[in-house]
């Protein structure tokens, strides 16, 4: 069930008998020269949607602009600040709380938000409102994606590209995937930017020129459906766990 679809009468129904939500989280940045600046939010939505639908769930509008400033070097990207970020999230499911959803899945696809999406769950399940996790596609299936790809990335690289291949194949520039690995480095070990064991990079544009990493040739769509049928089948016994649990068993323990 999406939330946007439905009148708020029948919404009413889903709240007496359900207390759990996907909500859709992902970003609106730069991946690289063949791919489009929605592909985080859209690869957050279409697995948010269809595992609502598989296991009889609430999904939620998706949050299009997440923590991206480390892209910002690269025409269209958007961004919000990271304090800003956490305090939407907290506001926007404090809001589910209200209407009786006591927990969550933020159904994530951008790296960025990860940190900030677990520190919203830490400060709503502190004060017992709900209890809320962040889901990320790809830790959910990591085998699969190392089965698929030689060198997988992690930014535009060959798993995000044929995800969209699979979910909006009119989106991305086919004719650009040599240019897009020709162009960036296959890996963040070979930016050679981590120095004595420190990260040296913030933004980037410090780890390669055109945005993205990996080998995007190694794309196809059907390795695309492989991928979002995995990982739709792990949110999906994900969103079943949750929902099962004792709502105290998910509260914090009490004081040793």
């Amino acid at each position: 069930m999406y939330l946007g679809d439905e009148a708020w009468p029948d919404l009413g129904e889903y709240f007496e008998d359900e207390s759990l939500a996907l909500v859709p989280v992902g970003s609106t940045e730069q991946h690289g020269p063949h791919l489009p600046e929605a592909t985080d939010h859209l690869i957050a939505e279409a697995f948010a949607r269809e595992a609502a639908e598989r296991g009889g769930y609430l999904c939620t509008p998706t949050v299009n602009v997440g923590v991206s400033p480390h892209h910002r070097q690269f025409h269209g990207t958007m961004w919000v600040d990271a304090p800003v970020f956490r305090d939407y999230m907290e506001s926007l499911t404090r809001n589910l709380a209200y209407h009786g959803i006591d927990r969550v899945i933020f159904v994530n696809a951008h790296g960025g938000n990860v940190d900030h999406l677990r520190e919203v769950g830490r400060r709503l399940r502190a004060d017992e409102t709900l209890y809320a996790i962040e889901w990320m596609w790809d830790n959910s299936i990591p085998e699969l994606v190392d089965e698929l790809f030689a060198q997988n990335g992690p930014h535009g690289g060959p798993k995000e590209t044929a995800m969209i291949q699979y979910l909006q194949s009119d989106l991305v520039h086919d004719d650009r995937l040599t240019e897009a690995r020709d162009g960036g480095p296959a890996s963040v070990a070979e930016a050679d930017t981590v120095k004595h064991g420190a990260r040296t990079f913030y933004d980037a544009a410090d780890n390669t020129e055109n945005g993205v990493l990996g080998d995007q040739t190694d794309a196809t769509a059907q390795k695309g459906e492989q991928l979002f049928e995995a990982a739709t089948d792990q949110l999906v016994q994900l969103a079943d766990w949750l929902d099962e649990q004792p709502f105290e068993a998910l509260m914090p323990k009490e004081h040793v």
